[in-house]
């Protein structure tokens, strides 16, 4: 079996009123098609961020429009697409209706989260609630990049150097917030999926480690309670569509291969037979790749 945790599909008004996405992140019949072509048996929706707020007026209408778009997705083809509901963080008294209504309504069965909102981190205290009724519920949180605005922006706009490196940092930051503020302890039994291996997390960790250390020898850092690898490797990451295996070695080191999975990133990247051979070409067992092309995230479901 193999699923892909990491794929986008973006109703027309939503496309419509965003500066990138073209009508090829609307063509679910194509999605359907590369899904048969290679095998996949299902999909994860979930939002790569979009501007398109600004343009339909507010967070909380957008939020309504697409997962109101994603529920007929998911209704008309509910063996093929899982639904992540994205949610109105500008509105902490509709935070939680939404998600109640995206997941006891509309059939989602998860949650996707971009990793900051104009420089609001996930360590955020309105999104305490959120990670709450996870827990209590076992719905996985997706976390995508943001990238309207991420990290750096305000220095560097550049159409190369704003993707390649601004939103890996924005994701690398958001796990970073989430490890000191206490939000991946407090919260050890929520599934937080980070997308792209989670940033430069995985090959960081090291670093973490040696540093904190050497902060809580003179006492210039908080008590974790444990080394940041130890509670950083109960993180998940997917694969983005990664045909390199750079990222999933350090991936393997910091959170094993259980909390990989495979994600095809499509349709921003659409040749997808290369990030499926880099599993199956991986010096691991054969239920360790099964693992990661679908079976561990079957489990979180």
């Amino acid at each position: 079996m193999i699923i892909d945790s990491h794929s986008h599909w973006l109703p027309q008004k939503i496309i419509d009123n965003s500066s990138f996405f073209s009508k090829t992140w609307g063509d679910i019949e194509r999605h359907l098609e590369l899904m048969e072509k290679y095998g996949i048996d299902k999909a994860v929706l979930s939002y790569p961020t979009t501007d398109a707020h600004l343009k339909i007026g507010s967070i909380s209408l957008t939020t309504d429009h697409y997962n109101s778009a994603i529920a007929k997705i998911i209704k008309r083809y509910p063996e093929k697409f899982i639904g992540a509901a994205i949610l109105p963080y500008d509105d902490k008294n509709e935070l939680i209706n939404e998600l109640r209504r995206a997941t006891e309504e509309l059939g989602f069965k998860a949650i996707s989260l971009a990793s900051s909102y104009n420089g609001m981190y996930l360590d955020d205290k309105i999104f305490l609630p959120v990670y709450e009724y996870a827990r209590k519920n076992n719905i996985p949180i997706f976390v995508h990049s943001q990238i309207v605005n991420p990290i750096g922006f305000e220095r560097v706009k550049d159409p190369l150097l704003t993707p390649v490196i601004e939103y890996i940092f924005d994701i690398t930051i958001c796990i970073g917030k989430l490890l000191m503020s206490g939000v991946l302890r407090e919260f050890g039994e929520v599934k937080f999926i980070f997308a792209y291996f989670g940033g430069t997390a995985c090959h960081l960790s090291d670093r973490f480690n040696a540093t904190y250390q050497m902060l809580r020898g003179i006492n210039f850092v908080k008590d974790l309670g444990a080394n940041p690898s130890d509670i950083l490797k109960n993180i998940y990451v997917d694969t983005s569509g990664d045909s390199k295996h750079t990222n999933l070695l350090a991936a393997l080191k910091l959170v094993g291969p259980g909390h990989i999975l495979w994600g095809s990133d499509w349709p921003a990247k659409k040749d997808i037979a290369p990030s499926i051979k880099a599993i199956n070409d991986l010096n691991i067992t054969q239920e360790e790749k099964e693992g990661i092309l679908g079976k561990n995230l079957l489990s979180l479901l």
